[in-house]
């Protein structure tokens, strides 16, 4: 019998040709949009994994403050040394260790001037950072400048020099071998300056490198005046970021049983802990841990945004949809009344005609939802791969890239046609209950 059944539905879409196009394509388009909304949100996440972690923060971040008197708060580790070794020993599915300086500074050029956050960092310990950052081409900060890259990462090794992104480039006017003059407040409130000169300029990497300066870790120490011994953070790498949160809680465990005082768990980036830590009363380090997330939740907006736009055209589309399905299935009972009360006659239970009409939904909504899934995740990747600029820089703030960035996932296309072949059986179930009430007698003799 449900052998029956599938040829009934088979047939009755054939015959319905021009009904059954366009309600697939339908199903297929808003089923690719679907899929391609959930690829652009992907590609989001990655972006800001990408960022966050080449730029800010590490998978987790041991990090912390240190008060010297009550009223301040430098963002500073002490006895750095001791903290990774601890790190390295108790950290389950270990990748590598790093240590970086963090500053603030306003960066002066010969035209323009900017405030960005300064990271120092030793180039030869950072495996993953000469991996994510590309180099800009020249012209693509500077007027009339060459098309191939000028610089080189590893000249970050040179002291008093410094790594800025295009972007930065172009408002401060200035190119590889510019100078810069960084001005800075020291922990006791003295002003230093440094001259630094640009060694490489970085294609951007979202808004997050609007901000990020990076020079080497020695001449972070020199201007802030700072012990070999000390660091802003200890930032540890896994094999596996979905670990993080539990290896964070492994690791606050081990602190706090060596003796260290741990702040609670803040989920911010450290330069929004200033206030509320400087005027709590206690002297000394305290050790803070994050992990990635914590130090970019201050995007969270992005994907509010875009998920809420998505939530809304999704929503406006699926009325449609639903609205559709019930009028074409409603159309097929009338068309098919006739038919039913015949079927009905013949045997065929009340629950038999139902599920006919649902089978029906069912096999169009499969196969439709399938080519959309497929076409979403044929285009999303074609899109990908040909990575189009971003050109009005507020979009570039809020897809975090001058490039668009779309990654599928098979799980993103199973859960696009799973839910619009839900759908569609859904949207079917009251036509269907009302083909099945029928009275085979009145439907025989119904004009249909």
């Amino acid at each position: 019998m449900n052998t029956v059944y599938f040829e009934i539905a088979a047939r009755n879409l054939l015959q319905s040709k021009r009904r059954t196009f366009l309600l697939g394509l339908a199903l297929a388009l808003v089923t690719m949009l679907l899929v391609m909304l959930l690829a652009l949100s992907q590609g989001l996440t990655e972006t800001m994994i990408r960022s966050a972690t080449t730029l800010s923060a590490g998978h987790i971040n041991v990090a912390g403050f240190y008060k010297a008197n009550a009223n301040d708060a430098a963002p500073m580790v002490t006895n750095v040394d001791a903290i990774r070794k601890i790190v390295e020993e108790n950290t389950p599915g270990l990748d590598y260790v790093v240590d970086r300086h963090r500053g603030w500074a306003r960066v002066v050029s010969e035209s323009s001037s900017t405030q960005a956050g300064l990271t120092g960092i030793d180039i030869r310990s950072e495996p993953r950072f000469g991996q994510t950052i590309q180099l800009a081409l020249e012209s693509d900060y500077k007027e009339g400048g060459r098309a191939e890259v000028v610089g080189r990462l590893e000249d970050l090794e040179q002291p008093d020099s410094v790594l800025i992104f295009a972007a930065q480039a172009k408002r401060l006017e200035v190119g590889v071998g510019d100078a810069l003059t960084v001005i800075i407040e020291t922990l006791n409130g003295a002003r230093n300056t440094t001259d630094v000169t640009v060694v490489a300029v970085a294609k951007d990497l979202g808004m997050m490198s609007n901000w990020s300066m990076f020079l080497p870790k020695q001449t972070i120490l020199d201007m802030y005046r700072l012990k070999s011994d000390t660091t802003g953070a200890v930032m540890v790498y896994l094999k596996d970021i979905e670990e993080s949160e539990k290896v964070m809680g492994t690791l606050r465990e081990v602190f706090v049983d060596r003796g260290y005082v741990l702040m609670d768990h803040d989920p911010q980036p450290f330069w929004m802990k200033f206030e509320r830590v400087s005027g709590e009363d206690w002297l000394g380090q305290k050790l803070d841990l994050t992990i990635w997330r914590d130090e970019v939740s201050f995007l969270e907006f992005v994907f509010t945004a875009v998920n809420t736009v998505s939530f809304f055209l999704l929503g406006i589309l699926l009325v449609i949809i639903v609205v559709g399905i019930m009028n074409s299935m409603y159309m097929s009972v009338r068309e098919r009344t006739r038919e039913v009360g015949t079927i009905r006659a013949i045997g065929m239970p009340k629950y038999g005609v139902l599920g006919m009409f649902m089978l029906e939904a069912v096999v169009l909504g499969i196969v439709a939802t399938t080519v959309g899934g497929l076409m979403g995740a044929a285009f999303s990747a074609a899109i990908d791969a040909w990575a189009p600029p971003v050109p009005v820089e507020a979009v570039q703030a809020i897809l975090m890239s001058d490039r668009l960035h779309l990654a599928v996932r098979p799980g993103q296309i199973i859960t696009a046609i799973v839910a619009f072949s839900l759908v569609t059986m859904l949207a079917s179930l009251w036509p269907a209950l009302k083909a099945a009430k029928m009275q085979p007698v009145d439907a025989i003799h119904s004009a249909g």
